[in-house]
């Protein structure tokens, strides 16, 4: 009987191969899970043995009229539903049935960067007071 772990590596390594037909697809643990990244962008995950890829308003309405449901996590006595939902089961096949979902994904995760603001420059740490006076002695 295969362990719960190959059984795991097994997915990840699927899912990877699933994912790569569209760029270089990586996987980082995370929360129990995994997640997956195209050329640095986070598209996908996988938590409680299933694969959830990243959607938006525009993809989401192709996933919900696959069959996929959202992938949701309880928080504080409530559930919480993401905007990641499951691949669809013929699409866990091989990677030219996953292309098309794996592209809506990546789509998503490119107008999700593409909305957000740019990054605020970072203010220059203050010296602290220790480094003010040893830099005051210096002066004199």
């Amino acid at each position: 009987m295969p362990s719960t772990r190959s059984a795991r590596n097994e997915l990840v390594e699927h899912c990877t191969e699933l994912l790569g037909s569209l760029g270089q697809c990586t996987s980082r643990r995370m929360f129990g899970g995994y997640g997956f990244y195209i050329d640095g962008l986070f598209v996908a995950l996988i938590a409680y043995e299933r694969l959830f890829l990243k959607t938006d308003a525009k993809s989401r309405p192709q996933f919900e009229a696959a069959g996929s449901e959202p992938f949701v996590f309880a928080k504080e006595g409530g559930s919480i539903a993401t905007s990641y939902l499951s691949a669809p089961e013929q699409a866990m096949e091989s990677p030219a049935l996953m292309q098309p979902w794996a592209r809506l994904a990546l789509e998503a995760a490119l107008r999700a960067r593409a909305a957000k603001p740019p990054a605020r420059p970072r203010k220059p740490k203050a010296a602290s007071p220790a480094k003010k006076a040893s830099a005051r002695k210096t002066r004199a």
